[in-house]
């Protein structure tokens, strides 16, 4: 039996209904996000950066270096070269900790810089100074050095600035490491953790590019809420005169799948509280609630966003795709093994282990 034809005058209802609709519902977006409306109509003004050139990551257990050397089209070294690790620190102790001791066997120096201040001018506590027993088992390997920028209170540096003078300030320290010709440099921030097999290839690989990024898995307040593959800022570098700390875009080329990087991913509400009004986009702290103690640990659990943001991103389809809550992972599987090993000290970090402490 043939279909009847929709009714003129319903067909002309739905025809006024459905653009009646999609405008109301922009209205609605514009007026929860009016403040960030550059970020929803960035599609329309800004293009993506250059892409990265990816190499693929070949490793899997047991498989000897000579072969996985091979695969990547790089040769095998005589000799291991020695690996210098330099970051910025902050506050981020549980994970400098899975840092420190996943690379531990694999680093011939840790540079760590620490400042009093932080990126918004705020004086802050040196806080790897006040908990150094807790590093007791790298200290043979460890270089630390606190800094004490220049500040004045009332005519405080932009945050950009003050980030950038403080990443400069790490140069001090790879001046100091007795770092050499063809040593490696691994930059990057505390929480951004290149995997064992990465550095293994760094150490036993010749052919490698002089300035490697590192793809990272980017997590968000823990390793249950996996965003993408997006951070690129940490960096494998050979040493060469005149190479300085960087933190920004410096090459073409980036390894794929090299590491994990957690955001936000703090054991304690307080934790997450300094970082929000400690770190450059401070900014996004519009009202005083965004650091209410119960909207942020509702946030955590849910993967949702701190600062009520709409995503950077250059294409109305993933701007879409990541305005809704970051989907929870059941899988605790390739991470670092440390996290594992010590899984009931670190159960925050961990699938199920969402709610956090007080204090």
């Amino acid at each position: 039996m043939a279909r009847r034809p929709p009714h003129p005058r319903g067909a002309r209802l739905l025809l006024f209904l459905l653009p009646s609709i999609a405008i109301s519902s922009l209205l609605l977006l514009l007026f929860h996000h009016h403040h960030h409306l550059p970020y929803l109509l960035r599609p329309l003004w800004d293009s993506p950066p250059l892409p990265f050139t990816r190499l693929p990551h070949f490793y899997a257990e047991n498989v000897s270096l000579p072969l996985l050397c091979h695969l990547h089209g790089w040769s095998l070294r005589p000799s291991p070269r020695r690996i210098f690790d330099a970051i910025l620190f902050s506050n981020e102790l549980d994970l400098l900790e899975v840092r420190y001791r996943s690379l531990l066997p694999f680093v011939h120096r840790f540079l760590l810089l620490e400042s009093n201040s932080t990126f918004t001018s705020l004086t802050k506590p040196l806080f790897f100074l006040l908990n150094t027993h807790r590093f007791d088992f790298a200290k043979d390997k460890l270089l630390y050095a606190r800094f004490a920028p220049f500040t004045n209170p009332q005519s405080p540096q932009p945050p950009f600035r003050m980030e950038s003078i403080l990443r400069s300030a790490v140069n001090s320290l790879i001046r100091q490491s007795g770092i050499a010709d063809g040593d490696i440099i691994i930059m990057a921030d505390a929480d951004e953790i290149p995997s064992p097999n990465t550095l293994q290839l760094l150490q036993w690989c010749d052919g490698i590019p002089p300035v490697l990024h590192l793809e990272l898995r980017h997590y968000m307040y823990s390793f249950e809420f996996p965003v993408d593959f997006s951070s690129w800022r940490a960096t494998a570098n050979v040493y060469r005169p005149g190479v300085l700390y960087r933190h920004s875009r410096r090459s073409n080329v980036i390894l794929a799948d090299a590491g994990w990087h957690c955001s936000f991913c703090f054991r304690r509400i307080e934790e997450f509280v300094f970082k929000m009004v400690a770190y450059s986009h401070a900014d996004r702290v519009r009202r005083k609630s965004f650091l209410d103690h119960e909207r942020i640990q509702g946030i955590i659990c849910e993967g949702g966003d701190l600062f009520d943001m709409l995503p950077e991103e250059y294409s109305f389809t993933e701007l879409i795709r990541k305005m809704v809550p970051i989907p929870r992972s059941a899988s605790a599987v390739h991470l670092p093994r440390y996290l594992i090993e010590n899984a009931d000290k670190f159960r925050f970090l961990l699938p199920g282990g969402c709610l956090r402490t007080a204090e």
